[in-house]
């Protein structure tokens, strides 16, 4: 006779509001799961399989419509997960809504159930900024001052409001949009939140460019367009938007850092055909950010030094992220349980 007790499985249900309360809106709470996330992808104690994109136009459509899975386990403390994320280039200009959505679902990775779904997009916009933030404290120049963001949309906002809340050194911000009214939005929700700093409006991505000392590149640009004579000595660029910077800089640039090898040298993107072309490798290759985060590789080594950051993103920083959110949602009592039968 089997005596065990059954379990009714339920799984918590967090929105984007309660991700918010939860602090989830702030640079603090990703800026310590992605040090965490870095250093166990440094240690090599995950598992995070190649990212399949789903494209429904396969002639012709735009580099950032695309859904993609991202699987990923982590093994302190363990957690495993998904984030399925959706963008299409024109949901801003046409629908009116967010260019990206997003789901991330959590898995107890002792029963492989459900424990969580979430709202992930919050999620995931801020993991993108909280891996600039990390960086910028490893590859930046000490004491930065200026900011330059190209590209203005919601992934800029959290980008910059992180790195202001994290280098309180950090005093101006240089703008630039195709769309002028979208670098003006910006402009005043950087002066709401942070009165101190002053902000600029650029008329040119160069001018910007050129001003930054933190170079964050926001665009959804299938061609690159900012060449190495734009960046001043000492530059660190995080190439968020990934397509933006052009084949020479990486290079020229004295270091070249991605988050992980095998997912940046993919999908035909700049590295990945500077590869085909025999023109880069691993080994041309400074380093993986956790490597530069766990201390086994250095990071900036001198003022003058241009480096470039070339982030894909990775599955483990969304589930690490999503980790946290779950646990401060069952120490307050925030969200809704769901019966998963």
């Amino acid at each position: 006779m089997n005596n065990q007790t059954t379990v009714e499985p339920k799984l918590l249900y967090l929105s984007k509001s309660d991700i918010a309360r939860l602090g989830g809106d702030r640079s603090h709470l990703y800026v310590d799961a992605i040090r965490r996330a870095l250093t166990l992808h440094a240690r090599g104690d995950f598992v995070q399989p190649l990212k399949p994109y789903l494209r429904t136009k396969t002639q012709g459509g735009h580099i950032a419509d695309r859904i993609i899975a991202m699987p990923a386990h982590l093994g302190e403390p363990a957690i495993s997960g998904l984030k399925w994320v959706g963008s299409k280039h024109d949901n801003p200009s046409e629908r009116g809504m967010e260019r990206a959505s997003a789901l991330i679902t959590l898995n107890d990775p002792d029963t492989n159930y459900p424990v969580a779904v979430m709202e992930g997009s919050l999620i995931s916009g801020m993991r993108t900024a909280a891996v600039t933030a990390v960086a910028a404290g490893h590859l930046a120049k000490e004491g930065f001052r200026r900011i330059a963001l190209i590209g203005c949309g919601v992934i800029a906002r959290m980008q910059v409001m992180s790195l202001l809340e994290q280098y309180g050194h950090a005093d101006e911000v240089f703008l630039y949009d195709m769309r002028r009214e979208a670098a003006n939005w910006l402009a005043e929700e950087i002066k709401a939140q942070h009165p101190r700093v002053a902000v600029t409006v650029t008329e040119g991505a160069e001018e910007a460019v050129r001003q930054g000392e933190v170079v964050v590149t926001c665009t959804v640009t299938d061609k690159p367009y900012i060449p190495y004579e734009w960046l001043a000595q000492g530059t660190f660029v995080s190439n968020v938007s990934i397509m933006d910077v052009e084949k020479e800089v990486f290079l020229k640039a004295d270091k070249v850092v991605v988050d992980d090898w095998e997912q940046s040298n993919r999908e035909k993107k700049v590295i990945n055909q500077l590869v085909l072309e025999g023109r880069f490798s691993r080994e041309a290759l400074h380093g993986e950010l956790g490597e530069i985060v766990a201390g086994s590789k250095p990071g900036r080594e001198r003022d003058d030094e241009i480096i470039l950051l070339n982030p894909m993103g990775m599955a483990i920083e969304d589930i690490a992220c999503a980790q946290d959110v779950y646990q401060r949602a069952l120490d307050e009592g925030v969200g809704t349980w769901l019966d998963l039968y």
